[in-house]
């Protein structure tokens, strides 16, 4: 089934990071998260963001809402064409960067929102990274 985003940015530059932030923070204060879950979600946006710029060099953030069972939430698919993650247990580490950060990426949108999985292929014409990530509202 292909799931049809509400909203996307794309990611070429710097300033695509501060417009899926931005479009997250609506988005999920539209759908009725509380300021810490906004920061949350946009910390996760912003971390995804930053990854496809400095991996990748472009891609798409998609943001949506979700509506299951009665609960409300919001999702978040991070999309790239990039060379894909050879190890993705290893960037899954707390600590483990390529980028001389703190390391906190990945495992720290893992971390900040309730569900979350990762798709990366290396090799071949289908090359690329997609992430998928939810939160739902408490």
């Amino acid at each position: 089934m292909k799931m049809t985003f509400q909203s996307c940015v794309k990611i070429t530059d710097e300033w695509d990071i501060v417009s899926a932030r931005q479009l997250g923070r609506k988005i999920s204060k539209e759908i009725g998260f509380g300021t810490v879950d906004q920061a949350r979600i946009t910390t996760a946006i912003s971390e995804l963001a930053r990854n496809i710029f400095l991996y990748a060099g472009t891609g798409e953030i998609c943001i949506d809402k979700v509506n299951e069972a009665g609960k409300q939430g919001l999702k978040v698919m991070a999309k790239d064409q990039g060379p894909g993650i050879i190890d993705i247990r290893k960037v899954m580490q707390d600590g483990y960067t390529t980028s001389g950060g703190l390391g906190a990426g990945l495992p720290g949108v893992k971390r900040l929102m309730d569900s979350f999985d990762i798709e990366s292929k290396t090799d071949g014409a289908e090359k690329g990274t997609t992430i998928t990530a939810m939160k739902w509202v408490r």
